[in-house]
Order: structure tokens, then C-alpha cells, then sequence
């Protein structure tokens, strides 16, 4: 839809058949979804990204301020530039094994608080992810293809958004598929757009219940869900 209209978002239910049982997972939750042509890189979708949690605390504050109270939310400043690092760096802070393909959760409270100490700021994004840890589409970083161009924003110590720019010609999705393992073919559906010309064009995710959480400061996901579908519910 990028190829149409550039600018596309929506939000809508998301189902996940994924193993997890933690305080910050759900296997069904509401997510906004947002992907935008003709950007430079990663660090474009980032700024967007900015606007949009800037955007929704302000309309907090301008229409919901007697909730937000009443729930003990703690609103956020959200700074003009989030402060980043790099996935390499942010390893070597937190003593972490140079080869981990991904933050663990202590990690990312690490972090979380060595922001707020330096920044001054509730968030932080770790860009350049390693490629082995991130879908096949994601955009390598062009100086150094291990890496890529790719970020999670950390808020409050924990993940809450993950972005980054997507491969956008149909050669390189050929080689990053080849570089797995995998044939073409049973991506024919997706890839065909691609074979017509797409914008360099990025985007990211943000889960309602996790982003909830995270402001009213609840020690469990579940707490923001009417009802919480998860490993061990799915009725009612």
C-alpha cells in the first residue's frame, strides 16, 4: 500500500502463535501499524515515530487529564531528538556477550535507567540490530551488512516499539532470502509489489496494551486488557 498512497497506518488486532508467557507479552493485543515511503534510513521513522508518542501524550493531556490522574499515570516528556545507541555499544554497557543477537529484559531496565541518568530522558532507541535477529525484509546498515537498519525504543526499561526501514527492490529480497536458506517461491504474493518499483520505505509498530502499561507503571501486562488472551486463556 506504500507503492500507493506513501503514507499508511491502521490499527487493528494482532495475533501472535508465539511461545511467550511473561508480564509484557499477549497473544492477542491492538496494535497501530505505520509504513511510509521515501525515507533516507531508519533514523526517519524513528522522528515519526517521536511525533506520534509526542502527539498522543499531548492529547492526554488536552481531553484526558482527570483519567489520567484517576489511573496514576506518570506522562511523560518526550524529547524533541530520543537519545540513541548502537546495538554494539549498548552490548558493551551492560556487559553483555559481544555475539547476542538481542537485549535481555534486565538489559533493557540497564539502559532504561542509564538514560534517564544521562538524558534525562524516559527513552532510548537501540538502532543496528544484528540481521540474524530481524526479518528477512529489514534494511541492511550500509556500512556493514551484520548490522542493520533497525531499532527498538526502550521506554521506561522496557521495549515498547520496534522499527526500522524494509528492503524496497526485488533483487535484494532474491539475496537476503538466499542468504537463509530459502527459495523465493512461497513469497511470490509479497514479492510481486516489488517487482514494480517501491519508495525506500520504513515503519513500526505500537502495541496499545504494552504502551498502557508502561505509563500507569503496572507490573503486568494483563492489567491493560479487558480480557487477556494468552497461552493459558482464550475464553472468555
Amino acid at each position: 500500500m506504500v507503492g500507493v498512497f506513501e503514507r499508511v497506518y491502521e490499527t487493528g488486532p494482532v495475533f501472535r502463535a508465539e511461545p511467550h508467557d511473561t508480564a509484557r507479552h499477549l497473544a492477542e493485543y491492538v496494535s497501530l501499524d505505520v509504513e511510509f515511503g521515501f525515507i533516507t534510513d531508519h533514523r526517519d521513522v524513528l522522528a515519526a515515530l517521536r511525533d506520534v508518542l509526542a502527539g498522543m501524550i499531548a492529547e492526554i493531556r488536552r481531553t484526558a487529564a482527570d483519567d489520567a490522574e484517576l489511573a496514576q499515570a506518570r506522562l511523560p516528556d518526550v524529547p524533541d531528538e530520543i537519545p540513541i545507541v548502537h546495538f554494539r555499544d549498548a552490548l558493551q554497557m551492560v556487559g553483555a556477550d559481544p555475539e547476542e543477537p538481542d537485549l535481555a529484559p534486565e538489559h533493557e531496565r540497564h539502559l532504561g535507567r542509564w538514560a534517564r541518568e544521562k538524558f534525562g530522558s524516559d527513552f532510548l532507541a537501540v538502532e543496528g540490530y544484528p540481521a540474524k535477529k530481524r526479518p528477512f525484509y529489514t534494511c541492511p546498515q550500509p556500512d556493514d551488512p551484520y548490522w542493520t537498519n533497525s531499532f527498538d525504543l526502550i521506554f521506561r526499561g522496557v521495549e515498547l516499539v520496534t522499527g526500522g526501514q524494509r528492503l524496497h527492490e526485488y533483487v535484494d529480497y532474491e539475496r537476503a532470502l538466499a542468504a537463509r536458506g530459502e527459495a523465493t517461491e512461497p513469497y511470490e504474493s509479497y514479492l510481486q509489489t516489488f517487482r514494480h518499483g517501491m519508495p525506500p520505505h520504513g515503519g513500526f509498530a505500537l502495541g496499545l496494551e504494552r504502551w498502557t502499561a508502561r505509563l500507569i507503571e503496572v507490573d503486568n501486562i494483563r492489567r491493560t486488557t479487558l480480557f487477556p488472551r494468552d497461552l493459558h486463556r482464550l475464553t472468555p
